[in-house]
């Protein structure tokens, strides 16, 4: 089963959830971001090949023109390949983990697994961001030496930066698989 809901994310921009319900015990969820804007890549291109331009007026060199041309050019091909996620997934499955994958606009991906055996448990934290209070969703895991620490705080969607309308959505399902993954656990 699939479904899409429209979300926002800390700054008012648009986000996209789809949630796919493999089975009771395994849930994937897609958090998209729009796509990069022509305006405003063009505004920016515009802006240095302008600034380029009046360098050049002023110098009468060429190299002006030549150099802000590659510099843009490497900046949108870093930008594209390193900066700009189009998407991140949240893949859980109560037998064996969680997966994080981050699609970034050049088309590469990073993904990240975590044991669920590592796993403690997923919370909503807060944190102070640029003046106002934000929430996020984290993993929290366990710390080996010690069985009721933490050894450390994963974030989940950390490009995106959703509201805590759609943390919410994601959290209860976590959860219910969580719940779902320790009854199996404990019983014989």
């Amino acid at each position: 089963m699939e479904d899409e809901q429209s979300f926002s994310d800390i700054c008012g921009g648009r986000l996209a959830l789809q949630r796919r319900y493999y089975s009771p015990s395994c849930r994937e969820f897609c958090l998209s971001c729009p796509r990069l804007s022509l305006r405003s890549l063009t505004a920016v291109t515009c802006t240095v090949w302008l600034a380029a331009y009046g360098l050049f007026t002023l110098y009468e060199n060429s190299m002006i023109l030549s150099a802000a041309i590659f510099i843009t050019l490497l900046g949108l091909l870093g930008y594209l390949h390193f900066v700009k996620i189009d998407q991140e997934t949240l893949l859980i499955i109560d037998s064996l983990g969680i997966q994080m994958t981050s699609s970034y606009a050049s088309g590469k991906e990073s993904t990240t697994f975590i044991e669920m055996g590592k796993v403690k448990d997923v919370v909503i934290n807060e944190a102070i961001y640029m003046q106002k209070v934000i929430y996020y969703l984290c993993i929290l895991l366990k710390d080996p030496l010690e069985p009721h620490g933490i050894s450390q705080v994963v974030p989940v969607f950390q490009s995106a930066k959703p509201r805590l309308d759609c943390l919410i959505e994601v959290y209860r399902s976590c959860q219910e698989i969580l719940a779902h993954q320790k009854a199996t656990s404990t019983s014989p």
